[in-house]
């Protein structure tokens, strides 16, 4: 029985930014539990090798899509494509994401509005559009990804720890909105992860403190998502909704 909680054999899932990083672990673990998988991103030369990779030595489907998140109709475009490949989504994984730092008196409009799109309006749009399959099968599971820097911050960070904190009242409102039909929403929360987009902005010294300050004196490996992110995909985490489960070796755990 205990193995059947996570089994997700039967079920297919989506991973937006599923050709690196943690979208690609989840994918994989997704994978590895019997889902069918579909990723997408806007390059397809990383999306073909990542899906070779998620699929490697397993049975599970892997399908990929080119999508620009920051593109209203590509996102609703990826929407209608999922569902006329499979007919619905059981786990949406709303993954991708950017970061721009920018002081609040250095803002820049246009970097503001494009972090907006990406981190939390095509989140809105791509669940609004895939939400009423699940509704007609009474089942599904809807994934944020947020941050630490939703809960917290660090200077700069204006727009991203913004649309990061949102996620958390969205999935909270949806929670509500949808749990009498089978569906839950959560987010996960993930803290210092080696992975691209922090490896590109922070200085080696931030890097050091990033880990520092974890319980675990160390970065997350993406590996280390798939996991959580199973949970709450699957059986296993059934009735957990409208929560957030924040990932990030006890960082959070310290009081100053």
């Amino acid at each position: 029985m205990g193995s059947n909680l996570f089994n997700l054999k039967g079920r297919v899932a989506l991973v937006t930014g599923g050709s690196r990083g943690l979208g690609k672990a989840m994918a994989r673990g997704f994978a590895e539990h019997g889902a069918r998988v579909m990723i997408c991103s806007r390059s397809e030369e990383e999306l073909e090798g990542a899906a070779a990779e998620i699929g490697e030595g397993l049975d599970s489907e892997i399908f990929y899509e080119l999508v620009d998140m920051a593109n209203r109709e590509s996102v609703d475009q990826l929407a209608d494509r999922a569902l006329e490949v499979f007919g619905t989504i059981d786990i949406l994984v709303n993954n991708a994401g950017m970061n721009q730092p920018q002081p609040i008196d250095e803002i820049e409009d246009e970097k503001w509005d494009t972090q907006m799109e990406v981190n939390l309006t095509s989140i809105m749009r791509l669940t609004r559009a895939l939400v009423p399959a699940m509704k007609a099968q009474q089942w599904g599971r809807v994934i944020h990804i947020s941050s630490v820097l939703g809960l917290g911050s660090k200077p700069a960070r204006n727009a991203y720890s913004a649309t990061k904190a949102a996620l958390t009242g969205l999935a909270k409102a949806s929670a509500l909105d949808l749990g009498e039909h089978g569906i839950t929403v959560n987010c996960i929360c993930p803290g210092p992860f080696l992975t691209d987009m922090p490896m590109s902005l922070l200085s080696e010294m931030e890097k050091e403190a990033f880990a520092s300050v974890t319980a675990m004196k160390r970065w997350g490996h993406p590996r280390e998502m798939a996991g959580p992110a199973i949970f709450l995909a699957s059986e296993a985490g059934s009735y957990v909704t409208g929560e957030m489960l924040v990932v990030d070796g006890g960082a959070l755990a310290r009081a100053l």
